[in-house]
């Protein structure tokens, strides 16, 4: 129990007044909540939803003020924020929470933080914040520590009580995703760090202001420990006033509705969340186990600047089993992954909660009443010690989303194996894109200030294949549906970039009867700068964004940067220079370009130095396919050609599709040669095609010789070592000795 303060004013004998409803504590509070929902499967117990049923249209009103409040408050709050990343890309959200944490309503934005900024509040709760250091009117709490309650660490959040007649009647929360993070390598999602002690600027729930104004030596604080001060400090008063407006329109409610009955809605709308929820399954999915897995690469062997322990390539596992009741039970299990590792890829609890509902609600739940009620009424399994869990104080976690985003494409195919044996094809889809080039650096800017860089481009990615449909060309991001790649000109005035040429990506999409949506490219000089590092973080030697149905995977990352370029040259003798690379084997960059070409798959790697001239190139992924690629409309085969989508030599490789240029310069699809080529292509495939038993046969003997990559070998142990059910259930699948283990010699 953490100790009393001195007595205040009003307050008991014993030194203090409890602050939540009808007398209780708020660890009262939330300790009643969850015996009430473990003894009844409800929402503190709730039995009928009196005011929805009595009253449904003041009911539905009510909760419209709320999330309207919540909207216009992030909608005025984005025009505080200098930052790009929240003013152009609107990444941020704000939200309102019970007393004991509960989310009852979301705004738009980033809607990852369902839960995280619930678990947060609970966390001060279970705590003791109420005894120790207080919760008053018009204090300010802020948090970004991932083990607490975040997706990662610069995604910073901001909490405000609010208050009704001595009663703390609910919380407004608000997150950004900030600048930069003062890491040990800069950017916001920094990939250098090895332990959480390297993760940068750590606000662990902590009280921040009172009586409505931050306190100084927080700010001071801040301010000294990121490279963007000025972003850092617009970016907290965006969060401080949002949560302010939050809480007049919720004074603005009780003062209409009488403080009894929002108090009864709040509880009541994440009751009716909850039973929506499982409403939605029961009427989408077919019970029964979902099976998906998906890999994520960590080349980093042989980083100058880290440890021998660090610098090491991995692969890491990241096994997804989705488990559908008959009655609309929903359980997500992740056991198998890969262990945790000294890198920053390790991904919390929280985050993983996150990652669920940010995909839920735009598939399952695609509506605006998005609460605690369906997280309720879900169940998951994240294996301690591994990266879905690391447990260990000292993981960092600072790019935790390298492998969330992966692991989750998981997710969405079982989903939609699920809402296709329904009969929802228009809801089936193959895997989003990832997220990437995560193209990071800093040191001076443009204008000689100390800086921290990422171009939150990668908000607009191409989206996974649809079973009607194609996929969505630079969109949108797996964690804001509301992706945006920002303008040109707002970066280059806020990072030492200058831009040679934003265009589409061609082969970026993955294949299929309907393909992927698009990736696109940036072509950057680093600009006015003599004191700057750079570095890719990305994916490169594995398929993130698996296709489904027959379809075939996204392309995969490499990167193209040029060190002592001869660009400035270029430009004082008017010659060509590059601004875009359309087809890595036939290089623009190369072809116009002089310099030290970093041509090659290491897509994630430690800061480099760059100098004023030089070329980064950044491209940005698609989604996977759906189908098989031979059943492609020739029409649409056309007109990815025509539009840079696809590469001609791919069009037969892939699709079998015979196409020729006609005398416009315009590409033309024969549709009988096609149709010849493509019986040859199905041919061929029957020809070299094997019997399952055969495959599996001689994938045994690859497996009990070791015939496999190192990496491989390594990436299976851990899975075998971590989980007793999961290692079981691979060697009987495989028929292995019990005492099974790979052998980790080269």
């Amino acid at each position: 129990m953490a100790t009393f303060l001195p007595k205040e004013a009003g307050e008991t004998e014993k030194g203090y007044k409890p602050i939540g409803w009808d007398g209780m504590t708020l660890r009262e509070m939330l300790e009643t909540s969850e015996r009430l929902f473990a003894e009844t499967g409800r929402y503190w117990g709730i039995e009928e939803l009196t005011l929805k049923e009595k009253d449904p249209i003041r009911y539905e009103k009510i909760f419209a003020k709320l999330r309207g409040g919540l909207v216009n408050a992030r909608e005025t709050a984005m025009n505080i924020s200098a930052s790009p990343i929240v003013q152009e890309l609107g990444e941020l959200c704000f939200a309102f929470y019970t007393p004991e944490g509960d989310s009852v309503a979301l705004s738009t934005g980033i809607i990852v933080h369902v839960h995280t900024m619930s678990d947060a509040i609970k966390f001060m709760i279970r705590n003791d914040y109420e005894l120790n250091p207080r919760i008053r009117p018009g204090d300010i709490f802020s948090n970004n520590k991932p083990s607490i309650g975040d997706a990662h660490n610069a995604d910073v959040q901001t909490f405000v009580p609010i208050f009704w007649e001595g009663e703390l009647i609910g919380w407004a929360g608000g997150v950004t995703h900030v600048t930069d993070i003062g890491a040990s390598t800069p950017g916001n999602v920094p990939v250098g760090p090895i332990s959480s002690y390297e993760d940068g600027l750590d606000l662990t729930a902590n009280k921040v202001g009172e009586n409505d104004i931050l306190y100084q030596d927080h700010e001071i604080r801040c301010e000294m420990g990121v490279r963007t001060p000025m972003f850092w400090k617009l970016d907290e008063r965006t969060r401080v006033a949002g949560c302010h407006m939050i809480r007049y329109a919720v004074e603005r409610i009780i003062q209409g509705e009488g403080i009894d009955t929002f108090k009864r809605f709040i509880r009541e709308a994440i009751e009716e969340g909850r039973r929506s929820f499982i409403h939605r399954v029961k009427e989408l999915l077919i019970p029964g186990k979902y099976f998906a897995v998906t890999f994520v690469d960590l080349p980093l062997e042989g980083e100058m600047g880290l440890p021998d322990y660090a610098a090491v390539d991995r692969l890491s596992h990241a096994p997804h089993e989705l488990t559908i009741g008959p009655n609309g039970e929903f359980h997500i299990s992740f056991d198998g992954a890969s262990k945790w590792g000294y890198h920053s890829f390790n991904c919390p609890p929280s985050a993983m909660q996150g990652a669920i509902w940010v995909l839920l609600t735009q598939t399952m739940i695609p509506n605006d009443k998005v609460n605690d009620g369906a997280y309720l009424a879900t169940t998951h399994f994240f294996p301690p010690y591994t990266l879905a869990n690391p447990v260990v104080k000292e993981a960092a976690t600072g790019a935790a989303w390298g492998f969330l985003i992966p692991a989750f494409t998981g997710l969405i195919r079982s989903l939609s194996r699920g809402l296709f044996a329904r009969g929802y094809l228009e809801e089936v889809l193959s895997s989003y894109a990832m997220t990437m080039n995560a193209m990071q650096g800093g040191g001076k800017d443009q204008y000689g200030r100390e800086t921290g860089i990422l171009s939150f481009e990668l908000s607009a990615v191409g989206t996974g294949a649809r079973s009607v449909l194609d996929g969505v060309d630079y969109a949108a991001a797996m964690w804001n549906p509301e992706g945006n790649m920002g303008d040109i000109e707002v970066w280059e005035l806020v990072i030492p970039l200058m831009y040679l040429g934003r265009s589409v990506k061609p082969n970026t999409a993955g294949p299929g009867k309907y393909r992927g949506g698009s990736g696109f490219q940036s072509l950057y000089a680093i600009w006015k700068s003599l004191d700057i590092v750079m570095q890719n973080a990305g994916d490169g030697n594995v398929f993130p964004a698996p296709g489904i149905f027959g379809g075939y995977p996204a392309a995969a990352g490499y990167r193209h940067n040029v060190l002592g370029a001869d660009l400035l040259k270029r430009f004082e003798e008017g010659r060509e220079y590059p601004t875009k690379e359309n087809d890595p084997g036939d290089s623009e960059i190369s072809r116009l370009c002089e310099g030290k070409h970093l041509f090659d798959k290491r897509t994630l790697n430690y800061p480099y130095r760059m100098n004023h001239g030089d070329i980064y190139y950044s491209w940005y992924r698609g989604g996977g396919g759906l189908g098989d690629p031979l059943e492609r409309d020739p029409a649409l085969i056309e007109e990815d050609l025509n539009n840079d989508i696809l590469l001609p030599r791919y069009a037969l490789s892939i699709y079998g599709a015979v196409a020729r240029q006609d005398e416009n310069g315009r590409w033309v699809v024969d549709r009988e040669a096609t149709e010849k080529k493509r019986a040859e292509i199905r041919e061929e495939r029957g020809r070299i095609a094997i019997p399952v038993f055969q495959f599996l046969t001689e994938e045994r003997e690859r497996i009990l010789k070791g015939d496999i990559a190192l990496k491989v070998r390594r990436m299976y142990n851990e899975s075998i070592e971590l989980s007793t059910e999961w290692g079981n259930w691979f060697k009987s699948f495989w028929n292995l000795p019990p005492d099974f283990r790979f052998s980790e010699d080269e």
